[in-house]
């Protein structure tokens, strides 16, 4: 088995640990409620309005940790657990959703940018498959030109995925950074829960850290394959 491949499993087994932590320690703070009891939704509004955004709308969203910011519609979808809930956990998800709806009022550059690459990232994930088996069989088949051409395309759309996950890392830091220093400064937190609040964001950044690095493992072992193929 080639380094590339280990490097992948390895990716994958940290992935799932990661998923299975952020996971436990949401339903972990879910259980430990503001002292104001307020929940995702006020959390939410309240940050807005305090922050001068007025034509952002808070809405609630089916599934469990589906929660988003949608720039298009200028909407934040909070999941029905996050919403109506008054834990620490919603309290830092819903603030967290809204330092998105921040860096879009004041037009943040990876923000931006990320938005940016969102139809080149669907239009590559629908063909960057293909591409790289269909050169690489194209390759195995002796068609060499044809073969390097079609695979050097899916490397290319497969690289524009890559660098997708690794701009969305300073978005979501930002908008946990955000979130925490509101809540606080707010006093939703205090002594009591603030490193609840941080644990429970930090958890979620590891997850985006993660799919990063899977990511670049990707490309990197497409990468091998390709010029490997070549020798």
């Amino acid at each position: 088995m080639n380094v590339y491949l280990v490097l992948l499993i390895g990716i994958g087994i940290l992935g799932w640990i990661v998923q299975l932590n952020l996971n436990n320690k949401f339903k972990k703070y879910s259980k430990m409620p503001l002292t104001n009891g307020m929940t995702g939704r006020d959390v939410a509004e309240r940050m807005l309005r305090e922050n001068g955004i007025t034509e952002v709308t808070v809405r609630s969203t089916g599934g469990t940790l589906t929660d988003h910011y949608n720039p298009s519609d200028k909407t934040i979808n909070l999941s029905e657990s996050v919403y109506a809930s008054d834990s620490v956990a919603a309290a830092a998800v819903a603030a967290h959703e809204t330092g998105h709806a921040i860096q879009h009022a004041c037009a943040y550059a990876p923000l931006k940018m990320r938005s940016a690459l969102v139809p080149v990232v669907s239009f590559s994930g629908q063909w960057v498959t293909w591409l790289i088996l269909g050169g690489m069989i194209l390759l195995g088949a002796g068609q060499v030109f044809f073969g390097q051409i079609v695979a050097v395309v899916g490397i290319v759309l497969y690289g524009m995925i890559t660098l997708f996950t690794f701009i969305t890392l300073p978005v979501e830091i930002n908008a946990s950074q955000r979130a925490l220093a509101w809540l606080s400064n707010t006093g939703i937190t205090n002594s009591y829960n603030d490193g609840a609040a941080r644990d429970a964001l930090r958890s979620a950044a590891y997850t985006y850290v993660v799919s990063a690095l899977g990511a670049l493992a990707n490309l990197l072992y497409y990468v091998w394959l390709f010029f490997g193929r070549r020798n």
